[in-house]
């Protein structure tokens, strides 16, 4: 006796509605995931922001307790990872930028370079030449409500660092 082997119209019809019932409730939670990745990244580059801030401040004092460097109590420099960062009282200043990605990195300095933060490579689009400098997260679904912001320090106080989830 031949018999035909196989699956039935039933068994195939089943088997594609409980994939599809398994998609159905897989598929928002992917989405929220994505939401939640860019907040973390957001958060992430907020740390990144704040740490470098304190570091480059540091190093400001130590080269103005030292009397060696270029940092200065209103402006200059201070080298980090080899690096001159542009201060605004005795902090990262906010960015300014030249000339287009190339090789992966653009030529950024004040916050952006201290806390080494690439809108080539990073995922991020980065406002230069503004006060706040602000780092967006791409993707999100409205950019200005996914960023970090850092305003340059005013005379005697430490600069203003935000970040905003509310539109990853």
């Amino acid at each position: 006796m031949d018999r035909a082997k196989g699956f039935t119209l039933i068994e195939l019809v089943i088997v594609i509605t409980i994939i599809g019932i398994l998609a159905a409730v897989a598929l928002p939670r992917f989405t929220a995931m994505q939401r939640d990745a860019r907040v973390a990244k957001a958060q992430a580059l907020f740390g990144a922001v704040r740490s470098a801030a304190s570091l480059a401040h540091a190093r400001c004092l130590l080269d103005l307790a030292q009397g060696a460097g270029t940092c200065s109590a209103v402006n200059g420099t201070a080298a980090m990872e080899g690096a001159a960062v542009s201060m605004q009282n005795q902090y990262p200043a906010a960015n300014s930028s030249s000339g287009n990605c190339v090789g992966g990195t653009r030529a950024f300095t004040g916050i952006v370079q201290a806390a080494q933060i690439s809108d080539c490579s990073d995922g991020v689009t980065l406002s230069s030449g503004a006060d706040p400098t602000t780092i967006q997260i791409v993707g999100a679904t409205t950019p200005a409500n996914c960023q970090v912001s850092y305003a340059q320090a005013a005379a005697g106080a430490s600069p203003l660092m935000l970040v905003d989830t509310s539109g990853c």
